[in-house]
């Protein structure tokens, strides 16, 4: 569904443009509304909402009498809007959700499948230089 890493910058009024592809997905899905959170690793996550209503069914099924699913619902879905792209295929990104991601001009945009992450610059390139190494590592530990 979303696959590939772009870089991008927001502009002066906080918005971004969400690579041309990713947008093509959103016509042929009829996709008219986006829902954006704070996503793992200091990074945002934005979903279709299709793909949204599904996390929000696995979430609300956790059990609020656990602590851990409380703080984590809360941190989650406090920190959600719904987001619909301009004309120009742009995306405002609350400055809440900007200072969370540490977001301040350039910005990777990352197609994971089911999802789409949005990354200051400079975490991906330290998130990668970290990762890639053991890349092949995690891949036998998880396809075995």
């Amino acid at each position: 569904m979303f696959y590939g890493e772009y870089e991008h910058a927001i502009d002066r009024k906080g918005r971004v443009i969400i690579p041309a592809k990713f947008r093509e997905v959103f016509k042929e899905q009829l996709v008219e509304r986006l829902y954006l959170t704070r996503g793992l690793d200091s990074c945002l996550f934005l979903f279709t909402e299709e793909e949204w209503r599904l996390q929000e069914s696995r979430l609300k099924s956790l059990s609020f009498t656990k602590a851990e699913a409380r703080r984590f619902n809360r941190l989650y879905f406090s920190g959600a809007s719904e987001a619909e792209l301009d004309r120009q295929g742009r995306l405002l990104l609350p400055k809440l959700l900007k200072d969370f991601a540490e977001i301040k001009r350039d910005l990777v945009i990352v197609g994971v499948a089911n999802r789409i992450e949005l990354w200051a610059k400079e975490k991906w390139t330290a998130f990668m230089e970290s990762a890639r190494p053991t890349f092949e590592e995690i891949a036998e530990r998880l396809m075995e």
